[in-house]
Protein backbone atom coordinates (compact mmCIF):
# COMPACT_ATOMS: atom_id res chain seq x y z
CA UNK A 1 0.00 0.00 0.00
CA UNK A 2 2.33 2.32 0.58
CA UNK A 3 4.88 1.60 -2.21
CA UNK A 4 1.57 2.56 -4.52
CA UNK A 5 0.66 5.82 -2.48
CA UNK A 6 4.44 6.44 -3.34
CA UNK A 7 3.94 5.55 -7.27
CA UNK A 8 0.86 7.79 -7.13
CA UNK A 9 2.56 10.80 -5.58
CA UNK A 10 5.17 10.77 -8.11
CA UNK A 11 2.12 10.37 -11.08
CA UNK A 12 -0.27 13.25 -9.67
CA UNK A 13 3.22 15.45 -9.00
CA UNK A 14 3.51 15.47 -12.98
CA UNK A 15 6.93 13.70 -13.17
CA UNK A 16 7.68 11.54 -15.71
CA UNK A 17 10.92 9.26 -17.31
CA UNK A 18 12.71 10.13 -19.62
CA UNK A 19 15.52 7.64 -21.63
CA UNK A 20 15.14 3.66 -21.16
CA UNK A 21 16.81 0.96 -18.91
CA UNK A 22 19.51 -1.27 -20.29
CA UNK A 23 18.02 -4.48 -21.50
CA UNK A 24 19.59 -6.55 -18.81
CA UNK A 25 17.96 -7.31 -15.59
CA UNK A 26 20.79 -6.16 -12.98
CA UNK A 27 22.57 -2.74 -12.90
CA UNK A 28 23.29 -0.35 -10.58
CA UNK A 29 21.66 3.23 -10.81
CA UNK A 30 23.88 6.09 -10.42
CA UNK A 31 21.41 8.67 -8.84
CA UNK A 32 22.77 12.29 -9.09
CA UNK A 33 22.83 15.45 -7.90
CA UNK A 34 20.98 14.34 -4.50
CA UNK A 35 20.50 17.76 -3.43
CA UNK A 36 16.90 17.08 -1.58
CA UNK A 37 14.69 14.52 0.57
CA UNK A 38 12.61 14.89 -2.67
CA UNK A 39 14.82 12.73 -4.73
CA UNK A 40 14.35 9.48 -3.35
CA UNK A 41 10.51 10.14 -4.62
CA UNK A 42 11.46 10.99 -8.10
CA UNK A 43 14.18 7.77 -8.12
CA UNK A 44 11.93 5.23 -7.34
CA UNK A 45 8.68 6.87 -9.19
CA UNK A 46 11.18 7.26 -12.28
CA UNK A 47 12.31 3.57 -11.69
CA UNK A 48 8.50 2.17 -11.04
CA UNK A 49 7.45 4.10 -14.33
CA UNK A 50 9.78 2.12 -16.41
CA UNK A 51 8.65 -1.25 -15.63
CA UNK A 52 11.05 -2.04 -12.81
CA UNK A 53 11.43 -2.37 -8.50
CA UNK A 54 14.10 0.16 -7.38
CA UNK A 55 16.20 -1.19 -3.82
CA UNK A 56 18.48 0.88 -2.22
CA UNK A 57 20.52 -0.22 0.55
CA UNK A 58 20.34 0.40 4.73
CA UNK A 59 22.31 -0.16 7.92
CA UNK A 60 20.72 -3.22 8.85
CA UNK A 61 19.17 -1.60 12.61
CA UNK A 62 16.49 0.19 10.49
CA UNK A 63 15.38 -3.17 9.27
CA UNK A 64 14.05 -4.23 12.55
CA UNK A 65 10.50 -3.75 13.93
CA UNK A 66 8.39 -1.34 13.63
CA UNK A 67 10.24 -0.17 10.43
CA UNK A 68 11.31 -3.39 9.15
CA UNK A 69 8.77 -4.73 7.16
CA UNK A 70 8.21 -0.81 6.05
CA UNK A 71 11.61 -0.46 4.47
CA UNK A 72 11.69 -3.82 2.67
CA UNK A 73 8.16 -2.87 1.04
CA UNK A 74 9.87 0.23 -0.21
CA UNK A 75 12.81 -2.01 -1.64
CA UNK A 76 15.40 -1.33 1.24
CA UNK A 77 18.33 -3.95 1.45
CA UNK A 78 19.46 -4.47 5.21
CA UNK A 79 23.95 -4.04 5.59
CA UNK A 80 25.24 -4.80 8.68
CA UNK A 81 28.59 -2.40 8.44
CA UNK A 82 30.24 -4.25 11.07
CA UNK A 83 29.99 -7.87 9.99
CA UNK A 84 33.36 -8.90 8.77
CA UNK A 85 32.13 -8.86 5.47
CA UNK A 86 32.45 -5.58 3.34
CA UNK A 87 29.50 -3.66 2.28
CA UNK A 88 30.40 -4.18 -1.49
CA UNK A 89 30.66 -7.96 -0.85
CA UNK A 90 27.80 -7.88 1.11
CA UNK A 91 25.41 -6.12 -1.80
CA UNK A 92 27.78 -7.94 -4.49
CA UNK A 93 25.96 -11.25 -2.79
CA UNK A 94 22.52 -9.54 -3.17
CA UNK A 95 23.40 -9.19 -7.15
CA UNK A 96 23.75 -12.82 -7.22
CA UNK A 97 21.23 -13.97 -5.37
CA UNK A 98 18.56 -12.74 -7.34
CA UNK A 99 17.86 -12.74 -11.04
CA UNK A 100 16.11 -9.03 -11.18
CA UNK A 101 17.96 -6.55 -9.05
CA UNK A 102 17.67 -2.63 -9.92
CA UNK A 103 20.28 -1.02 -7.10
CA UNK A 104 19.86 3.43 -6.50
CA UNK A 105 22.82 5.02 -5.05
CA UNK A 106 23.23 8.29 -4.14
CA UNK A 107 26.82 8.45 -4.78
CA UNK A 108 27.42 12.09 -2.58
CA UNK A 109 26.15 10.23 0.05
CA UNK A 110 24.54 13.71 1.33
CA UNK A 111 22.13 16.32 -0.21
CA UNK A 112 24.82 19.18 0.61
CA UNK A 113 27.39 19.91 -1.89
CA UNK A 114 30.61 17.80 -1.28
CA UNK A 115 33.26 16.90 -3.78
CA UNK A 116 34.19 13.74 -1.87
CA UNK A 117 31.62 10.93 -3.58
CA UNK A 118 31.23 7.93 -2.29
CA UNK A 119 32.84 4.76 -5.05
CA UNK A 120 31.39 2.30 -3.52
CA UNK A 121 28.59 2.10 -6.22
CA UNK A 122 31.86 1.48 -8.83
CA UNK A 123 33.11 -1.10 -6.42
CA UNK A 124 29.93 -2.79 -6.58
CA UNK A 125 28.87 -2.67 -10.14
CA UNK A 126 32.37 -3.68 -11.26
CA UNK A 127 32.93 -6.68 -8.86
CA UNK A 128 28.73 -7.89 -9.51
CA UNK A 129 29.92 -7.58 -13.36
CA UNK A 130 26.87 -5.19 -14.03
CA UNK A 131 26.70 -1.63 -15.56
CA UNK A 132 25.70 1.54 -14.14
CA UNK A 133 23.11 3.46 -15.61
CA UNK A 134 23.04 7.59 -14.63
CA UNK A 135 20.30 8.76 -13.54
CA UNK A 136 19.02 12.59 -12.06
CA UNK A 137 15.86 14.37 -11.45
CA UNK A 138 15.60 17.60 -13.66
CA UNK A 139 13.09 19.66 -12.01
CA UNK A 140 12.19 22.24 -14.27
CA UNK A 141 10.81 19.94 -16.58
CA UNK A 142 10.19 17.49 -13.99
CA UNK A 143 11.85 14.41 -15.43
CA UNK A 144 13.56 11.26 -13.82
CA UNK A 145 16.27 11.67 -16.67
CA UNK A 146 17.79 8.29 -17.44
CA UNK A 147 21.17 9.22 -19.00
CA UNK A 148 24.75 7.10 -20.06
CA UNK A 149 25.03 3.12 -19.60
CA UNK A 150 28.38 2.75 -18.02
CA UNK A 151 30.25 -0.77 -18.61
CA UNK A 152 32.75 -0.54 -15.65
CA UNK A 153 36.60 -1.30 -16.32
CA UNK A 154 38.40 -0.57 -13.44
CA UNK A 155 39.87 2.69 -14.85
CA UNK A 156 37.26 4.69 -12.67
CA UNK A 157 38.06 8.42 -13.52
CA UNK A 158 38.14 7.48 -17.38
CA UNK A 159 34.60 5.61 -17.04
CA UNK A 160 32.82 8.44 -15.21
CA UNK A 161 33.42 11.07 -17.44
CA UNK A 162 30.18 10.69 -19.54
CA UNK A 163 28.81 10.26 -16.17
CA UNK A 164 29.83 13.67 -15.09
CA UNK A 165 29.48 15.67 -18.41
CA UNK A 166 25.39 14.02 -18.03
CA UNK A 167 24.84 15.21 -14.52
CA UNK A 168 25.65 18.83 -15.82
CA UNK A 169 22.86 18.53 -17.98
CA UNK A 170 20.43 18.34 -15.68
CA UNK A 171 19.18 20.62 -12.98
CA UNK A 172 18.73 19.54 -9.21
CA UNK A 173 16.31 21.16 -6.99
CA UNK A 174 18.45 22.86 -5.32
CA UNK A 175 21.44 23.72 -8.05
CA UNK A 176 23.79 25.48 -5.12
CA UNK A 177 23.93 22.03 -3.50
CA UNK A 178 25.37 20.18 -6.78
CA UNK A 179 28.93 19.68 -6.59
CA UNK A 180 31.19 17.33 -8.86
CA UNK A 181 34.29 15.11 -7.36
CA UNK A 182 37.91 16.47 -8.24
CA UNK A 183 39.87 12.95 -8.98
CA UNK A 184 42.70 14.52 -10.80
Amino acid sequence: MIWRLLVAFYDWSGWKPSGEFPPGRKFVIMGASHTSNWDFLVFLGTVHALGRQARFIGKHSLFKWPMGGFMRALGGVPVDRSAPQDLVSQVVAQFNAHEDFVLVVAPEGTRSATRHWKTGFYQIALKAGVPIVCAGPDYPSKRGVIGPIIYPTGDMERDLEPAFAFFRTITPKHPERAAFPDWS
